[in-house]
């Protein structure tokens, strides 16, 4: 189920009992945490834990227990009252509001007191009557996974996908402080490729000096992060993990920094500055003897060397067959608009065009052996292959047949239908435009598309596609086009059908 919230770049700072169980000292915290946050202009929020004291500690623990948090739980135990006061400063500086229940009853409060975000500490990632309560309060839910196995994160994740709970992940390493070797901030991308629908973010307890570890984190795709804060004062020192006013400071100035850093997974078109670069390293071709108009240039007629002259033909581009439309001096750079270049070879369209189909393929992930067939369809000729096209990989055809499709982005297939086979489409990466019998439907990641035989159907994509056919068998001169034209086409005139990619056949 798609998330409704949108948890991306929330920074959560967690007050947790740092407040020392003094109202005072926690409306300072608030407010010097909240000036730091307004200062970078990010979406903040602060964090409170809830504990209801007298059924959270079992009664023989209320006085010199051996465990060393409950003294610390009870020494800093506030109110209703007190909390209602700290959650009114959260609201008067715009931040949102978050919290930790530890028991059922802190949810009721939760909702009670109207808090934005319900957190699960990583000890309660497994509480599954704690986590049944809190999947009824209807609020945005985000958990974090420290000490939990793999397989106990998809538990987690499981129990609230189905309970249909607005929920997000948090790394985190339940060590406080956590050394750098035992922060494995590449789980962050692991979880990400593991939960695609899900942001997944970094809870800290490192050195708060140290600001590498969040931008790193934001490297791997973390969107969300949270750390311990609290206050020094002459009575209270801070522990090793929380950090100050200052240190937040610079953890948030570091996030953004490396998120300028980080910039799109869309390659840019480069920058002038960087083609004048590249241009001024780049090597040009120059004629290592004179020549007449006219004469079919040769490569042991020219040589490369830098510098390359704006408007002259570079190394990169140089091709058998080039004819000079002028005389050349020895020497003399070779300038395009005096050369008369031939044109590339029809094949050449399909062989720089594979290379595009192997790139999706990566990016879906789709493994392929090396025993299949691949057919590029050309309906309109190999030369406008890039627009309407696809290359359809034959990976078994028997009494059943399964086929892999690739369409580039706006590439299409024109309209027909099959007079024996019946085909399913099934969507493995990308959005595909489908017309059955007239009806057009776009279809996502794991969507179908039952096509009967003698139905008429055509396909195409914007953002470039990956599907699976699983089919009956398929019978070469099934088709039949709604063009006629495409119908008096030999097969081998709108289809070239090579072994495996066809390196060498394609020649």
């Amino acid at each position: 189920m798609e998330p409704h919230f949108d948890f991306n770049d929330i920074f959560i700072l967690d007050m947790a009992n740092n407040h020392q169980g003094d109202v005072e000292h926690a409306l300072n915290i608030i407010r010097q945490h909240a000036a730091v946050l307004q200062s970078h202009g990010v979406r903040g929020s602060i964090k409170f834990q809830f504990r209801q004291m007298d059924t959270f500690i079992h009664p023989a623990h209320h006085k010199d227990s051996d465990n060393k948090h409950i003294p610390r739980f009870l020494s800093t135990w506030l109110k209703q009252d007190q909390y209602k006061v700290l959650l009114d400063e959260v609201r008067a500086h715009s931040l949102m509001a978050v919290c930790t229940p530890f028991d059922e009853e802190s949810v009721d409060l939760i909702m009670e007191l109207g808090f934005d975000i319900i957190k699960i500490a990583s000890c309660s990632a497994t509480d599954w009557p704690l986590l049944e309560k809190v999947s009824q309060a209807d609020l945005p839910v985000i958990v974090s996974t420290g000490g939990l196995t793999v397989s106990q994160v998809d538990d987690v994740v499981s129990f609230f996908e189905h309970r249909a709970v607005d929920f997000a992940i948090m790394h985190c390493v339940s060590i406080y402080p956590t050394p750098s070797e035992l922060c494995n901030l590449a789980n962050i991308r692991m979880l990400r490729e593991r939960y695609p629908t899900r942001t997944v973010g970094w809870s800290t307890h490192e050195n708060p000096e140290d600001t590498s570890p969040v931008m790193v984190a934001i490297g791997q795709g973390a969107a969300m992060y949270e750390r311990h804060v609290g206050l020094n004062t002459d009575q209270i020192t801070l522990n090793a993990y929380s950090s100050t006013p200052e240190q937040v400071d610079l953890w948030v100035a570091a996030s953004r920094q490396a998120i300028t850093l980080n910039g799109s997974t869309e390659r840019p078109s480069p920058q002038p500055v960087e083609t004048e670069s590249i241009d001024s390293l780049r090597r040009g071709v120059f004629a290592k003897k004179g020549f007449k108009k006219g004469t079919k240039i040769a490569r042991d007629q020219v040589y490369f060397s830098m510098p390359y002259t704006d408007g002259q033909i570079s190394s990169g581009q140089w091709k058998q067959g080039i004819i000079a439309q002028s005389d050349f001096k020895k020497d003399g750079p070779l300038m395009e608009a005096t050369l008369d270049i031939p044109a590339q070879p029809e094949a050449q369209v399909i062989k720089s065009a594979v290379h595009d189909v192997k790139a999706l393929l990566n990016v879906a992930r789709v493994v392929l052996n090396s025993e299949f067939e691949v057919e590029y369809s050309h309906h309109d000729g190999v030369t406008a292959f890039r627009e309407v096209g696809a290359v359809i990989i034959t990976c078994i055809n028997r009494e059943y047949c399964k086929k892999i499709l690739v369409q580039l982005p706006n590439q299409k297939h024109p309209e027909h239908y099959h007079k024996r086979k019946e085909e399913t489409f099934q969507i493995l990466w990308g959005e595909l435009h489908v017309v059955v019998d007239g009806r057009h439907r776009i279809l996502y990641p794991g969507d179908t598309a039952l096509v009967l035989p003698g139905v008429w159907h055509h396909f195409w994509t914007e953002t470039g596609c990956v599907f699976e056919e699983v089919s009956s068998t398929h019978y070469n001169n099934d088709s039949v086009y709604r063009d006629p034209r495409i119908n008096k086409l030999e097969r081998e005139e709108r289809k070239t059908i090579v072994d495996h990619w066809g390196r060498f056949q394609l020649d």
